[in-house]
């Protein structure tokens, strides 16, 4: 008894389970659900409406859990659609599902034929998100499993819920994925809807997470629609998991190699490079070297003079050459500077002018230095 009661924790009243008759007594029969558990089924429940037995051992049966008290207890007619009165009555007293068959859409809701009776399945009560116009003709003739919400006058005056047991499966799910949601876990979900700040990701089973925008990718994105769109599927790496407020943050970029981590060997200071200005702030402009890495030219190196507004001198999405002064992998920053870049071109003009065959040393040697000297000086 005690190990029949430990399998019947593992299954739930209401569920649905199929397994073979393996006995059949004069009151009760024993189905084997399988893992070396039987269950108990009235021989009621086997019969057709003549009194005539309807399976007999080694066939396959499908019912309704109606206990699990001491030992699984079986309902077939719950399952098939046949039950009596009596047994619609246990049913909604238990909160047991029953089976319908959708017979037309009236004003309000669905008339629903379970068993012998008639029921009314409000409109709001028939889906997750209710059924409207669009739904029309949708449900009809379709057999669904219902929760009987009131019974009134001998069962004469049933209301029932399709949407209480989806909500129920719902649930049941969601905790079942929640338990795969920890930090550092990898994933896949699809884009459930997108807004400016990032985009929320369905990981199953109705649980979302947000992807800000700013764990997207390693480069600025300024709108997550330019990103990804609704529909679209990705893996992504769970960041936080806040079980208090249910929130779930999520990140793409995490996957992807950081640019930041071979920058240091990348970008020498000496280097010319040419990137793309993303933005213009009052201290200067930040120039994108490749993506995810940003560089910024202070004012004192932009050659803007001090008077002039810099945003008129440089603007978003303009190419620009620029010479790398330091890198700090680790601060993740990289000084440029504009104005160095004249100063090399007049170093180089120097140089070509100093290896030209024609330059006499005596001539060349004092003033040549002076001038390459003063072409690699800094420029106040």
């Amino acid at each position: 008894m005690f190990e029949a009661s430990e399998r019947a924790r593992k299954v739930a009243k209401g569920q649905v389970i199929e397994g073979t008759v393996v006995a059949i007594g004069k009151e009760s029969a024993l189905v084997d659900v399988g893992s070396k558990s039987e269950a108990e089924i009235d021989i009621a429940e086997l019969k057709d409406d003549a009194g005539q037995l309807e399976v007999k051992v080694g066939d396959r049966v499908q019912a309704t859990v109606v206990s699990t008290a001491g030992g699984l207890k079986l309902s077939r007619k719950l399952a098939r659609g046949t039950a009596t009165a009596r047994q619609l009555e246990d049913a909604f007293q238990a909160g047991l599902p029953v089976e319908g068959r959708v017979e037309r859409e009236v004003k309000g809701g669905y008339e629903v034929r379970i068993a012998k009776q008639r029921a009314f399945c409000p409109a709001s009560q028939m889906d997750i998100r209710g059924a409207g116009p669009a739904d029309a003709g949708r449900y009809d003739g379709r057999v669904f499993r219902f929760r009987i919400v009131e019974y009134k006058e001998g069962g004469r005056n049933l209301v029932v819920s399709r949407r209480v047991l989806l909500e129920e499966e719902a649930q049941a799910n969601a905790a079942e994925v929640r338990k795969s949601i920890v930090e550092g876990a990898v994933l896949t979900g699809r884009v459930a809807s997108v807004r400016d700040f990032g985009a929320f990701v369905d990981l199953g089973g109705g649980v979302q997470g947000l992807l800000h925008v700013s764990e997207m990718a390693w480069e600025r994105i300024p709108d997550a629609s330019q990103f990804v769109k609704i529909g679209d599927q990705l893996t992504v790496k769970v960041l936080r998991v806040d079980a208090e407020k249910q929130k779930i943050s999520l990140g793409l970029k995490q996957l992807a190699t950081d640019p930041w981590s071979t920058a240091g060997e990348t970008y020498q200071p000496g280097q010319l490079r040419t990137g793309r200005v993303t933005r213009v702030a009052d201290f200067g402009p930040f120039v994108e070297l490749e993506p995810g890495v940003e560089g910024l030219i202070p004012l004192s190196e932009s050659g803007v003079p001090r008077e002039m507004d810099v945003k008129k001198a440089f603007h978003v999405g303009d190419d620009v050459q620029v010479v790398v002064l330091d890198v700090d992998a680790t601060a993740r920053r990289i000084r440029l500077s504009a104005t160095a870049v004249e100063r090399m071109r007049e170093a180089d003009e120097v140089r070509e002018y100093a290896e030209r065959t024609d330059a006499r040393p005596q001539e060349t040697f004092g003033s040549l230095a002076d001038r390459l000297r003063d072409a690699l000086k800094p420029k106040s």
